[in-house]
């Protein structure tokens, strides 16, 4: 005996219970409805057939008990084509057997159809817009919580057009077709049958609230294990467990995490299991007062064997309509809140867009322009949402400009130089050329075109950027030097590589340009990344370069080696160079001194040492101990 031939009444009941609590406290946006509605257009003729093959399943469930009341009622009577009858009424049973079966396998077909064309819709929409969002979605966004989104709630999303609304026709037609069979056959044994239904409704709804405390706090924990694995299987995170911390204090801590979770999921299957034996005994005692009261009314001759059969085999079709019907409303709301909440995502508008009527930048443009440049950094609310940051509400402070009527030229082929103390906005100003932010007032001009004027396919194509932190993909060395360029072919791949100066190192792994970078590029050093970001760089040839901290972070042997690979990536084009490390800036045609967000020198570095500013205070601070250093590093790579 299953209550399950109700559309899955048990389980789906329980899932909708725990999720009782989050749907009620969750408000859903004002036309969502009518979005989700949109979002269905391309698959309305699929869910038509899909909910048609429902409603023909629904008829053949309550026809198979009927039938086989008949064929009990044909045995029993003392009819002489009693025989033939049975025959007939056993290869009907069976061609709805076989009818059910190929709806089962066609309903299947639909659902996944859907189902997975719906997820491929949103994930594909999500990843493209989130792409699309500004640098500081991403510092403040925790990682996990959009990933969830991508996965949890577009699959909570699809939900509404396969089990939810598959559930509901069919609940719906099974309950109506059942109950108006059972009462046009015996109104007194279905009242009967139906009395016991609060004995099981009633508990079952206190089971699933105490299941839904459990549950909330199984998510928390695995949450919680899992972002502590994440931390800790990093290559950063291990590194720094090996070197500050205790291996057996984490396996304790972990151990004591993991000891909770497997509690509490003893808890839940004990819980589960008891909800479950407590539905299959209501189902079979209601099934026994059919047997009782069916029984005596047959014995007495008010209706035949064959009903009692029928009524009993319909029984088990009417629970689990009406126990999945009474959580109906959850089941929707949970599938409209994982919509609501991918829909926040797609509502969150991106700072960067392309204009309808946005102009190529020429090939080969190089000059850079600040015209007067003002920028502030967005505000939380501006960039970011509440639940992917796990706070009750975002800031809306706007904050104080990071530049302050910036203006500064580099003409073609000039190296320029940004320096300045930390948080002077050196940064933040090559940002605004590669329009990873906007500019909040003021110009950012490539050539003559404002980039926010500009294609960003183009603006990409004429700048390249290098950081202090080259990040590599877990791919292997060619498939991170083709992210720049996708049709490069191996030649071209080792000449950049020959050119950052690192075409010997590759040459010496064992699958050289297959070998797999590691995490974050791990697998080599700082020096060895940082040149082969430069090789990307080169296998780009933009015309415009942006040095960011290019060699912050890296020891003398690593920074002349990387000079080396800049003095070829740099030969002929413009470039935009941010330092904390004058020494790598002596030679540049001009520097700009930046503090407070403002422009407070600019000049070549013998004439800022001579005006005894900020600049000259910089040096002197760097150089103090042996002045001789000061153009140790830029000197030993012109000289390589």
């Amino acid at each position: 005996m299953s209550m399950m031939g109700g559309g899955g009444g048990g389980w789906s009941t329980m899932r909708a219970l725990r999720e009782e609590e989050n749907v009620k406290k969750h408000k859903l946006t004002q036309g969502t409805f009518r979005r989700v509605k949109r979002f269905a257009g391309p698959y309305r003729r699929d869910i038509v057939f899909f909910l048609i093959t429902i409603v023909v399943a629904a008829v053949i469930g309550v026809a198979t008990p009927v039938l086989a009341g008949d064929v009990v009622n044909a045995i029993s009577s003392k009819d002489p084509t009693a025989g033939a009858t049975v025959v007939r009424l056993a290869i009907i049973i069976a061609g709805l057997a076989v009818a059910n079966a190929g709806l089962s396998v066609v309903q299947r077909w639909y659902s996944a159809k859907i189902g997975e064309g719906i997820i491929f819709d949103l994930r594909s929409q999500v990843y493209d817009h989130v792409q699309r969002m500004p640098l500081q979605f991403f510092t403040r966004t925790q990682t996990g919580a959009l990933v969830s989104r991508l996965n949890n709630d577009v699959m909570g999303a699809q939900r509404a057009f396969t089990s939810t609304l598959s559930g509901v026709v069919s609940n719906v037609i099974q309950l109506a077709l059942t109950a108006g069979v059972m009462l046009s056959l015996n109104w007194q044994v279905t009242a009967l049958s139906l009395v016991l239904l609060p004995l099981f409704v009633l508990p079952a709804r206190r089971i699933g609230r105490q299941l839904a405390a459990i549950t909330k706090e199984s998510y928390q924990l695995d949450a919680t294990m899992n972002a502590t694995m994440t931390e800790r299987f990093g290559v950063a995170g291990a590194l720094l467990v090996k070197l500050f911390g205790s291996p057996r204090a984490e396996s304790e801590r972990f151990s004591g995490r993991a000891a909770r979770v497997r509690d509490i999921g003893i808890r839940q299957a004990m819980y589960g299991r008891t909800f479950f034996v407590a539905m299959l005994l209501v189902a079979s005692l209601a099934q026994a007062l059919v047997y009782g009261l069916g029984g005596w009314y047959a014995v007495h001759g008010v209706i035949s064997a064959g009903t009692v059969v029928a009524l009993a085999m319909l029984l088990l079709r009417l629970y689990g309509p009406l126990t999945d019907l009474s959580n109906v409303r959850v089941d929707v709301m949970s599938a409209m809140v994982s919509f609501d909440r991918v829909f926040e995502v797609l509502d969150l508008p991106p700072a960067i867009s392309e204009k309808p009527a946005a102009v190529a930048i020429p090939k080969g443009t190089s000059r850079v322009e600040f015209r007067d440049v003002w920028f502030r950094y967005p505000s939380a609310a501006e960039v970011s949402l509440a639940s992917l940051e796990d706070v009750a509400s975002l800031d809306r402070k706007v904050s104080e400009p990071v530049l302050r009527g910036v203006s500064f030229t580099v003409e073609p082929g000039q190296l320029v130089a940004l320096v300045g103390p930390s948080g002077a906005g050196k940064s933040t100003t090559s940002m605004l050329v590669s329009r990873v932010y906007d500019v909040t007032d003021g110009a950012v001009h490539v050539g003559d075109v404002d980039v926010r004027d500009a294609t960003l396919d183009s603006l990409r194509d004429t700048i390249g950027v290098v950081t202090q932190d080259a990040h590599l993909f877990h791919e292997t060395i060619a498939e991170n030097l083709r992210y720049a360029k996708p049709d490069a072919t191996d030649e071209e791949i080792w000449a950049a590589l020959t050119g950052a100066q690192v075409a010997d190192l590759v040459r010496t792994l064992p699958d050289g340009l297959d070998t797999v970078v590691g995490e974050r590029g791990y697998r080599f050093s700082g020096g060895e990344k940082q040149r082969i970001a430069i090789a990307r760089l080169l296998l780009k040839a933009p015309s415009i370069v942006i040095l960011d901290e290019a060699t912050a972070h890296l020891d003398s042997e690593s920074e002349a080696a990387v000079q080396r690979a800049l003095s070829v990536a740099l030969a002929g084009r413009t470039a935009l160079v941010i330092a904390h490390r004058l020494s790598t800036v002596r030679e540049a045609d001009q520097i700009l001194v930046l503090d407070g967000g403002t422009i407070v020198e600019r000049g070549t570095h013998e004439q800022l040492v001579a005006a005894e500013g900020l600049y000259s205070d910089l040096y002197r601070t760097q150089f103090a101990d042996s002045p001789a250093r000061a153009a140790a590093t830029f000197t030993e790579a012109a000289s390589a």
